[in-house]
């Protein structure tokens, strides 16, 4: 992961939650206190956002000292300690939430993925994620999909063709939309095309589509259209996918499944922090 993509973010989290001054910690902390803190995992999850921690910390004080015994993508045990920090008490005061913020979302989706990933292992199918992010937060969100194991889809409307339905309503169908957006990119971006039923499939693949995203077909149509594609596209299932279906659509022959709730239905895991003057 690249911080400096996101230090702007931080700076954000950071405005936002101490504004012009945290008035309890400035008015009861001397500058010279120094203080330790322990981040303790208080349920069994996967921890993600470990670096955006440090960072988190680091802004408010650049010489403290952040440990952990685990990476990103560690599964951890309830009750287990996480993180050591050590550092200027108004530092880990100030810091404390919003560190614990970054940890807790990001280390939820993570957690919320690997017990997706779960329901598919060994099977050849890839699981990929949405653009249903946290508005601000796609990149972080996106790293933590991964973390937990799945994949990304497009990061965003620049760099990746799709065309959905209300595209293909807007060219006048299928075989136009993709003649005319062929024209115009480089030939090294694959085509994807949204489709609903057989009819769109045939149409899809006539008109030379490298990804088609079968959406919220039943199973028995997503068998037929995987037999009627026939490897001449990649196949992808989106809509109406849960984690009790998973395994049934696993199975059906498609490459891909793409799951909107790997992110925007994932919630913040419980961390908490105890901090002790030195």
């Amino acid at each position: 992961m690249h911080l400096n993509n996101i230090d702007h973010l931080i700076q954000i989290a950071l405005d936002e939650d101490i504004g012009p001054g945290d008035i309890t910690t400035e008015n009861l902390v001397d500058s010279n206190h120094i203080g330790n803190g322990i981040v303790v995992a208080k349920e069994s999850l996967v921890i993600a956002g470990l670096e955006i921690a440090e960072k988190v910390f680091r802004n408010l004080d650049a010489d403290v000292e952040f440990n952990s015994a685990y990476q990103d993508g560690d599964f951890i045990e309830a009750g287990e300690s996480v993180i050591r920090v050590s550092g200027t008490l108004k530092a880990l005061l100030m810091g404390e939430r919003t560190a614990l913020n970054f940890l807790q979302r990001l280390s939820g989706v993570a957690t919320h993925v690997r017990s997706y990933v779960r329901m598919i292992e060994n099977k050849k199918v890839r699981l990929v994620d949405t653009r249903k992010t946290t508005p601000g937060w796609r990149s972080l969100e996106k790293y933590a999909v991964r973390i937990g194991g799945a994949f990304n889809h497009r990061m965003g409307l620049y760099d990746g063709v799709l065309i959905k339905d209300n595209h293909i309503a807007a060219c006048g169908g299928i075989k136009k939309a993709v003649s005319r957006i062929r024209e115009s990119i480089s030939h090294l971006i694959k085509i994807e095309v949204e489709v609903t039923d057989l009819s769109e499939v045939k149409a899809a693949l006539a008109a030379g589509a490298d990804v088609i995203m079968l959406d919220n077909m039943e199973v028995r149509r997503i068998r037929e259209a995987v037999s009627l594609i026939d490897g001449k596209a990649l196949v992808e299932i989106s809509g109406g996918v849960t984690k009790e279906n998973l395994p049934l659509l696993a199975e059906t022959g498609v490459d891909l499944i793409s799951v909107g709730a790997l992110t925007h239905a994932a919630r913040s895991v419980d961390l908490s922090m105890k901090i002790t003057a030195s």
